[in-house]
């Protein structure tokens, strides 16, 4: 295994085995995870009869919640400890059209099998040699005219640098050794010469960052994700934004 990976693995081990049960069920992350699969679902626009497959599903709490808006999820992770416990959350909740696999992306041999693939904070824990095959498996796994959906952190986010003058520990707190911001230009580069048709829009400002370091505050959530809704749409301060999203259609 790529020793960036292992590293990661490592990590993701030991947060899958307390803490992101416990930090991922908190009221303001669970309504940040519900707007993702809203507005996932809209922007793909994929309907209740699609497949959807999810590379770095974690302890899937954003599959579980688009498992009732779809016709089959599967979600696949490295870490055992994650897989696990997606499985038995959907057990507990009676999902019978979510499947959760241990596995690597480049492992996967189900082709052309899915209408919309997804990758939520995934891309950036992936080295640069890995990251760039990424386009190539994705292709292989989607039908023809089918959606790609990745959100991650963008080089150029405000609150990244913010949190690293005024807590730089509790930063770290909540990032993997290996993992590190995306240039949104380039990350999509990647998709276009993939033969994918692509566009590159900004996710949020202060929503994601604020959800993380006060995971039980729903009602500040809210606000932020109200105010993210504007500022996403201005022009001048588009570049600080916080995560970027990826959208791409593969070829027909």
């Amino acid at each position: 295994m790529d020793p960036v990976l292992a590293r990661e693995l490592a990590y993701h081990e030991q947060l899958y085995s307390g803490f992101a049960q416990g930090h991922f069920a908190r009221p303001a992350v669970r309504t940040l995870r519900a707007h993702m699969v809203a507005h996932i679902l809209r922007v793909t626009g994929v309907g209740p009869e699609a497949r959807v497959l999810s590379l770095g599903c974690g302890i899937g709490d954003t599959e579980l919640l688009m498992a009732p808006r779809v016709g089959e999820i599967v979600g696949v992770d490295l870490a055992p400890s994650a897989v696990r416990q997606a499985r038995e959350d959907a057990a507990r909740a009676g999902i019978r059209n979510a499947r959760f696999f241990e596995g690597a992306l480049e492992a996967l041999e189900m082709r052309s099998s899915f209408d919309l693939v997804i990758a939520i904070f995934f891309l950036h824990h992936l080295p640069d040699p890995v990251l760039e095959s990424v386009p190539r498996h994705v292709a292989r796994l989607l039908v023809p005219g089918g959606k790609f959906y990745s959100l991650d952190p963008s080089r150029y986010r405000l609150s990244g640098a913010i949190g690293q003058l005024v807590a730089p520990g509790l930063m770290r707190r909540y990032q993997s050794p290996d993992e590190r911001e995306l240039v949104p230009g380039e990350t999509a580069r990647l998709f276009r010469d993939a033969g994918f048709a692509c566009r590159c829009g900004l996710y949020d400002f202060l929503s994601t960052p604020l959800a993380g370091l006060f995971p039980g505050w729903r009602a500040g959530y809210r606000a932020a994700r109200a105010l993210d809704n504007l500022l996403v749409h201005v022009p001048l301060v588009r570049r600080a934004g916080s995560n970027f999203e990826i959208i791409a259609t593969a070829p027909r």
